[in-house]
C-alpha cells in the first residue's frame, strides 16, 4: 500500500480530533469519558476477539518479541543515564524515562499496523503488545518509584503491581491468549457483540489523541521533548531494525513490532506521571510533540521496510 494512503489519514483523523476540540465539538469532559470508553472497553474488546480468533503457533513469533523487549530495555537504560548526565531534576526524571519508551501501541501502534499491513498484521502486533505493554508499564512504574515524590509510594511494591496487573490491555490480551490455548470456540453472538464495540476503538482512539494535544506545553520545555521524542521516535526503532535485520528475522514477522516501537509516547504517561506523583505537564508536552512528529517518523520507517516504495 502507497504511504500516503496508509499514514495520512490516520493523522488526518488526529487532526479533525484537534479541530473537533477547538471548536468546542469534543469539550473536555467528554474528552475524559471517551479515553475511559476506549481505554477500558473498545480496545480490550479488538484484542480479545482479535487473539482468539488468530493462529498463535503460525502468528507469534519469539525471536522478535525477544529482539523487542531488549530495545526498550535498553533505550530505557540509555535515558536514565542522560537523564541523570544532562541533570534533569528528580520530580521530571522519571517521566523523562517513560516517555522515552513507552509507546502509544493501542491508540496508534494498532491503527498504523492495520492500516500498513492489513488484518494478518494488526494479530501480530496485537500479540506482541499485550507482552511489550507489560513491559512498558513495569518500566514506566520502576522509573516513577526510583524519582517519586511521595516516599510511602517508593517504598510500596504492592502499588507497582497493581498499575502493572491492572491494565485492561494486559488483560484483554491475556484473556484472548489463554481462552485461544483453550480451543474453544468464540459463540457468535459474543463475537458480534465484541465486534461492533471493538470497531469503536481505533477511530476514537485518534480523536482522543488530536484532541489532548497541547502546543503551550510543548513550547515551555522544548529541549527536554525532542531528547525523549528522539529516543523514542528514532533511537528505538532503528535499534530494533538494525537487530532484526542483523538476526535474519523475516519482514512480515519484524514489520509488526517495528511499528511498535516506533509508535510516540503514550497517553497513560500523562495518568502514570500524574498519580505516581511525577510531571504529568513535561507528559504532555513530550506525547504532543512525538505524536506530531510520528506522523514523518513512521512514513520514514515504512519506507525503509519497503513499505509504500
Amino acid at each position: 500500500m502507497h504511504i500516503i494512503a496508509t499514514i495520512i489519514p490516520i493523522f488526518t483523523i488526529i487532526g479533525l480530533g484537534w479541530l473537533a476540540r477547538q471548536k468546542g465539538f469534543i469539550p473536555p469532559d467528554f474528552l475524559g469519558t471517551a479515553n475511559r470508553l476506549v481505554y477500558y472497553l473498545a480496545i480490550p474488546a479488538m484484542l480479545f476477539r482479535l487473539l482468539c480468533q488468530t493462529s498463535l503457533k503460525t502468528q507469534f513469533h519469539a525471536e522478535t518479541l525477544s529482539i523487542s523487549l531488549a530495545c526498550i530495555l535498553a533505550v530505557f537504560c540509555f535515558a536514565w543515564i542522560f537523564g541523570t548526565a544532562t541533570g534533569i531534576g528528580r520530580h521530571l526524571r522519571g517521566t523523562f524515562m517513560q516517555s522515552a519508551v513507552h509507546g502509544n501501541l493501542g491508540y496508534i501502534g494498532l491503527a498504523v499496523a492495520y492500516y500498513a499491513l492489513g488484518k494478518d498484521g494488526l494479530i501480530r502486533a496485537g500479540i506482541l503488545s499485550g507482552f511489550i505493554i507489560v513491559l512498558q508499564n513495569l518500566l514506566g512504574v520502576l522509573a516513577h518509584q526510583l524519582y517519586s515524590r511521595e516516599t510511602a509510594f517508593r517504598q510500596s511494591p504492592m502499588a507497582a503491581a497493581e498499575k502493572i496487573l491492572g491494565n485492561p490491555v494486559i488483560i484483554s490480551s491475556s484473556a484472548g491468549i489463554v481462552y485461544n490455548l483453550s480451543g474453544l470456540p468464540l459463540p457468535l453472538v459474543f463475537d458480534q457483540s465484541l465486534k461492533i464495540l471493538g470497531d469503536l476503538a481505533l477511530p476514537m482512539a485518534l480523536l482522543v489523541i488530536g484532541a489532548s494535544l497541547s502546543f503551550e506545553m510543548m513550547r515551555r520545555q522544548l529541549g527536554r521533548v525532542l531528547s525523549s521524542g528522539f529516543m523514542k521516535l528514532v533511537l528505538l526503532p532503528a535499534l530494533g531494525w538494525g537487530l532484526f535485520r542483523l538476526f535474519g528475522i523475516a519482514e512480515p514477522d519484524y514489520l509488526p513490532a517495528l511499528i511498535l516501537l516506533a509508535s510516540p509516547t503514550a497517553t497513560v504517561t500523562y495518568v502514570m506521571a500524574k498519580e505516581l506523583h511525577g510531571d504529568p505537564d513535561f507528559a504532555v508536552a513530550a506525547i504532543s510533540a512525538s505524536t506530531m512528529l510520528s506522523c514523518a517518523t513512521f512514513s520514514g520507517w515504512l519506507l525503509s521496510a519497503g513499505i509504500g516504495s
